[in-house]
């Protein structure tokens, strides 16, 4: 579906998300490589190029090449130590995108969902310009694409044409039914493909979340590293004190009256307790949380978000 001005910040096309290769070359991600060989490294970035990355310092063993002796440190200590360093390797990621109903609001610049079809493509413009493969998941209230991991521009194409077409397909009168756990069902579907050595990139509003997506994170976060990125819309947090707005489920719809005090703070009462509930996810799992608002451009946002991901693994 072509994006024309009036429909702009609804919609995105594919070309539009393969003009963002340009926009993506300056983000950086910060991975923890979980190898299970013996000498496998912790933290490193999977924006570097390829070689070999310093792990520990650890006492002298028998067979150790003396090349490795910490002579500094040795002398320090007055015990042979060595300096252990592990080769940093490639890393499939996939990408899960959001285009359900529930995506389909926004009160300024953009929907929820074209947000997520920008971060989506500016994860994997940038994954793609660091040699890795990539591919990712699609869903919607019914529908699951997949496009397998592959380093090569055809396969990033692809995922834009699945997410347009998703997107595209996105509208006000939507007469299906909303599914709130398709989101567990198409985790389990990346739980089935990451068993071990994964970039897992998941973009969504969280609605729906369960014990069961805790759960399926919570796992796949065991072997591989995962990223959430959280879409929202700031209305919620930053509601007008007039006017009416009407909400959908899909087939039901209700009239809220934004001038009842009551109806004002039961929102905001609801907004800021998910809010609440997600950061102790974060917590919880120890997963990278980015909220992105669809509000603001969203280059900028993941960019200034990755860097000061970045800066907290270094402090840690």
């Amino acid at each position: 579906m072509p994006t024309t001005e009036s429909t702009a910040g609804v919609h995105i096309s594919t070309d539009q998300l393969v003009a963002l290769e340009a926009r993506a070359r300056d983000l950086s991600f910060v991975q923890k490589y979980r190898s299970h060989q013996q000498l496998a490294g912790r933290m490193q970035s999977s924006m570097r190029g390829r070689g070999l990355t310093f792990e520990e310092l650890r006492d002298y063993l028998p067979g150790d090449d003396i090349r490795s002796i910490d002579w500094r440190v040795t002398a320090r200590t007055n015990k042979p130590v060595v300096r252990v360093y592990s080769e940093e390797k490639e890393r499939p990621a996939l990408i899960v995108v959001d285009q359900r109903i529930n995506m389909f609001f926004g009160s300024r610049r953009a929907m929820k969902s074209v947000a997520a079809a920008e971060a989506a493509m500016l994860c994997a413009w940038r994954i793609l310009g660091s040699g890795d493969r990539v591919g990712g998941f699609v869903f919607n209230d019914g529908n699951i694409d997949e496009v397998r991991p592959h380093r090569s521009r055809e396969a990033v194409i692809t995922l834009a044409g699945k997410i347009a077409t998703q997107n595209g397909r996105l509208e006000a009168g939507f007469s299906g039914e909303p599914s709130p756990g398709s989101l567990d069902t198409v985790l389990q579907r990346v739980a089935d493909i990451a068993h071990h050595d994964h970039l897992v990139v998941v973009i969504t509003d969280f609605d729906g979340h369960s014990a069961t997506t805790r759960d399926t994170l919570l796992r796949l976060s065991g072997r591989n590293d995962v990223i959430c990125i959280l879409v929202y819309d700031p209305f919620l947090l930053e509601l007008p004190t007039s006017g009416d707005i009407v909400v959908s489920g899909g087939t039901l719809q209700a009239e809220l009256s934004l001038r009842r005090a009551d109806i004002r703070q039961a929102i905001d009462t609801f907004a800021r307790a998910r809010g609440r509930e997600l950061r102790d996810w974060q917590r919880e799992l120890g997963l990278p949380m980015l909220p992105v608002s669809a509000a603001e451009e969203t280059a900028p946002q993941l960019r200034r978000l990755l860097e000061q991901a970045a800066w907290r693994q270094r402090r840690r």
